[in-house]
């Protein structure tokens, strides 16, 4: 469905024009100021909407304005008053009218407001979406995307985990022979008590010992001192020897009964058993670091298994992803989704030729019209001869109207504006 005539009074800076347009590409043309850019806004005022419309449509010191556009299989007639008032009518061919005309214009319309060139001036991410809008993809790549973004930062923190593990791994040391269990340290203490428990028994004993042979030397000396005082008191002897005899009885039990005890035993040697600790606490603490190396190199396996899982998921969903735009359909051949930007034949869009972006573009502009087989170029000027002769070769082949506005003095070329009126 394409425009076979365009009538159009009073909008913006129209007077009456009436455009019966010839060809795929329809130049309209003139000086600067001379109504080619409201022809172009006739057309998406009249299909558009009401939100599409500006406050002011009418031509200045007009009071009512309309536009008509004959599409062959309709005609769609929008007319408007001061103070924002007007009416649409879509008329059949049979002369019927449709009871919700807008509705059944947005159902008729694709992107009309698309103009090839503005698709080029958008950045990378617009781009994209406007892309995006119009393929219809087997699978939600923006739910793989959103996956692959959580497992990315899942992935990036079991890295940094790994790294971290890995760190406190490297820095623990132990010796080569260290064996996997601990010696049992408690078993080493428990017999250095007894030997020192032993050991105090046995130099009690021989204090105990050393304490009567001195009681022996006592009683000699007190004996000898006893005899001595009994010489010088006579009338004490019988008493005093008696006493001394005592004692010397006595002096031998105690001799005989020291003499009779058995040798005291050597001392335990406690600096072995010292030494057995010392080394018993030096190969636990060895073991201990053995265990925990062994547990933090485990942790890293787990966590590199961890990694490499999310990885290959990431892997899975971007293969699905490049599938799935492969086996879209695309407005043109070598065009697909990149990350964040429009590829073209593997490059962003950016990188592609003058020419190229310009196919591209109106390609695009073309799929997202498919019903109504009008597109719009403003600043037309803006396109060489080439690009021109570009554009006509897509318009032909792919039976669509393009309705371009130029600045041209020469009045020859296209449909040649003046002053708000049709001059030829």
């Amino acid at each position: 469905m394409k425009i076979l005539k365009l009538t159009a009074e009073n909008i913006k800076k129209l007077r009456v024009v009436e455009i019966t347009p010839a060809g795929n590409v329809i130049e309209v043309t003139g000086p600067n100021g001379a109504g080619k850019s409201s022809v172009l806004d006739a057309i998406y005022y009249a299909l558009g909407g009401s939100r599409e419309i500006p406050t002011q449509p009418i031509r200045k010191g007009a009071l009512k304005a309309h536009v008509t556009l004959d599409l062959g299989e309709i005609t769609v007639t929008r007319k408007f008053t001061q103070g924002g008032g007007g009416s649409l009518t879509v008329e059949a061919k049979d002369g019927s009218r449709f009871a919700s005309p807008q509705k059944m214009l947005d159902e008729l319309l694709g992107k009309l407001t698309f103009d090839p060139l503005a698709f080029t001036r958008m950045d990378a991410k617009t781009q994209l979406e406007q892309l995006r809008g119009m393929v219809q993809l087997d699978i939600d790549i923006d739910q793989l995307d959103r996956e692959n973004a959580a497992d990315f930062e899942k992935r990036t923190e079991i890295a940094r985990s790994i790294k971290s593990v890995q760190a406190q791994a490297d820095a623990i040391t132990f010796d080569d022979d260290t064996p996997d269990d601990p010696i049992d340290e408690s078993s080493l203490l428990a017999e250095m008590e007894n030997a020192a428990k032993r050991n105090g028994e046995i130099e009690l004993e021989r204090t105990r010992r050393t304490n009567q042979v001195q009681q022996i030397s006592d009683r000699i000396r007190d004996a000898e001192r006893i005899r001595i005082e009994a010489q010088d008191l006579k009338r004490r002897i019988a008493s005093i020897e008696e006493r001394a005899a005592q004692m010397d009885a006595e002096t031998e039990n105690i001799r005989n009964a020291l003499n009779g005890l058995p040798a005291l035993p050597d001392p335990v040697d406690v600096a072995e058993i010292r030494e057995l600790i010392t080394a018993a606490r030096y190969m636990n603490e060895h073991i201990e670091r053995k265990r925990v190396k062994a547990k933090l190199r485990a942790d890293v396996a787990g966590a590199r298994a961890d990694h490499d899982k999310l990885s290959r998921a990431m892997d899975r969903r971007h293969e699905q992803k490049q599938e799935a735009i492969q086996n879209a359909k695309m407005p043109i051949a070598g065009l697909s989704f990149g990350e964040g930007e429009v590829l073209y034949r593997g490059l962003p869009f950016n990188q592609a030729s003058g020419a190229e972006q310009l196919r591209i573009s109106t390609a695009v502009a073309m799929a997202a019209n498919p019903k109504l087989r009008v597109l719009r170029i403003q600043d037309g000027s803006l396109l060489d001869e080439k690009s021109m002769g570009l554009l006509g070769e897509l318009a032909i082949a792919n039976d669509y109207q393009v309705w371009i506005e130029r600045v041209d003095s020469s009045g020859k070329v296209g449909v040649v504006m003046e002053d708000g009126e049709v001059k030829f």
